[in-house]
């Protein structure tokens, strides 16, 4: 900082050029690469991108799903509070009772059922999580991993979800969208519900953002499931699926 300092000082009112190195001797290296860490992360089926809303402003937050043989039975783990379990065995009950409408075979089904246990983790256990706005993040990751889908790595998602599939609105909008901009996300699935909070967000971050509003778990997945043809897992040609759920820049509504 000093030697920044004295540069400016000797050169007098004429501007001073810094490159990537000048400001990384002040600030140090970067603390991370959002969009870089973020694809690195979603490498796999059974791996989604949620949001999350603490004390000290949103977080980004990741969802695990792995399967191994056993008895039907389901194991969380990663610092996870009661309502956060709840949503966890509502996702899982609304994939049982839609097996067929998800592609999985009957065999499958029953494996799910019988042989098979799931393991759903959320990494960074130092962290507690509690709430219900993992729900469509859950929901998502169990899909991916049992449909053999990659989650698309440039979306991030929050929402609860009912037993019928219903996706209703969460809190902590503003925070949330503003912690996947700051990860380098730019497309958020939100409760439709929601999409009055988006007036809230800072203009440069809505401008640079694209908002897909769901009603219904089946349009979350529609749109964050990469199709099985295509293993890029971007967004830029479209959501998947030919049916989804309305999508704006987030300008729409603004005050």
């Amino acid at each position: 900082a000093r030697g920044t300092e004295r540069r400016v000082a000797e050169a007098g009112p004429a501007p001073v050029r810094l490159g990537v190195a000048d400001i990384e001797a002040v600030l140090g290296p970067p603390r991370f690469d959002g969009p870089r860490d973020v694809a690195k992360r979603v490498t796999k089926p059974g791996i989604a991108l949620g949001l999350a809303a603490t004390a000290y402003g949103g977080e980004t937050l990741y969802v695990e799903v792995e399967m191994v043989k056993g008895k039907g039975a389901v194991q969380l783990t990663g610092n996870i509070k009661e309502v956060m379990q709840e949503s966890a065995k509502a996702a899982l009950t609304w994939i049982r009772a839609h097996v067929s409408e998800l592609g999985l075979t009957d065999a499958k089904a029953e494996s799910l059922l019988t042989t098979t246990d799931l393991h759903i983790h959320f990494p960074e256990g130092a962290t507690p999580k509690d709430g219900p706005s993992a729900g469509v993040t859950i929901t998502t990751a169990l899909c991916s991993l049992l449909t053999g889908r990659l989650v698309r790595h440039d979306v991030a998602m929050t929402g609860e979800v009912t037993l019928r599939g219903l996706v209703l609105p969460v809190g902590g909008i503003k925070e949330k969208v503003v912690a996947a901009h700051r990860a380098g996300v730019r497309t958020v699935i939100l409760p439709e519900a929601n999409e009055k909070d988006l007036r809230e967000l800072p203009k440069k971050v809505v401008d640079s953002m694209r908002f897909i509003l769901a009603t219904d778990v089946r349009q979350v997945i529609d749109a964050a499931l990469v199709p099985l043809h295509d293993e890029t897992g971007d967004t830029a040609g479209g959501q998947a699926g030919g049916g989804g759920p309305p999508a704006t820049d987030g300008r729409q509504g603004e005050p």
